[in-house]
């Protein structure tokens, strides 16, 4: 086999490289599938800000295949999230999310397990945080404070903005005043 030159070689070893870059990259995309589960990708500029590219980073948690963070193109749906954490584990109440709702960068979507339910518990209080993004009607008029109106306004200003990234938005909704801000940031997040 003939001997390579210096030059030949620098060609090759850059080859190599690109051929590297671009299976980590595909990888990391979600072409190859991932072996833990979860899947994050991140934009090839070093900002890595989902606003550079349009898309929607969110977390996916609870009953799920696969909970994780995941990069979904602009405009998805919660379904989509759902869909791309390997979708519902087997005994994952279907009815406590809002499937249709639209995904904003930083949301966290949360799939609650058997036995819970979307309305609040009877005793009026909620276990913890719920996700604004997938808030229900019933879940927001649990809220010390909020009552059926303001919930229903409360939905309608998150649809018509296609999702909330920070719970310091509700104070532009018609009702809320800083008072209920303070309840809301403690019962609710992004």
């Amino acid at each position: 086999m003939p001997e390579l030159s210096r030059s030949q070689l620098l060609v090759y070893g850059a080859i190599a490289v690109a051929v590297l870059m671009i299976g980590a990259r595909w990888i990391r995309s979600g072409g190859g599938g991932s072996a833990g589960g979860t899947e994050v990708s991140f934009a090839a500029d070093s900002s890595h800000g989902a606003d550079s590219t349009g898309d929607a980073v969110v977390h996916v948690a609870g009953d799920v295949q696969r909970p994780g963070v995941y990069r979904l193109p602009a405009g998805s749906r919660v379904i989509d999230a759902v869909k791309r954490a390997g979708g519902f584990a087997g005994d994952a109440n279907r009815d406590a999310i809002n499937l249709a709702a639209r995904l904003s960068d930083g949301q966290q979507v949360v799939v609650s397990g058997p036995g819970t339910v979307a309305a609040s518990s009877s005793t009026g209080g909620q276990a913890g945080p719920i996700s604004l993004g997938s808030a229900t009607p019933e879940q927001l008029d649990g809220i010390e404070g909020i009552g059926p109106v303001t919930a229903q306004k409360i939905i309608e200003f998150r649809d018509q903005h296609g999702g909330l990234s920070s719970v310091n938005q509700l104070d532009e909704v018609d009702g809320i005043g800083p008072s209920t801000m303070q309840t809301l940031r403690a019962a609710l997040q992004p």
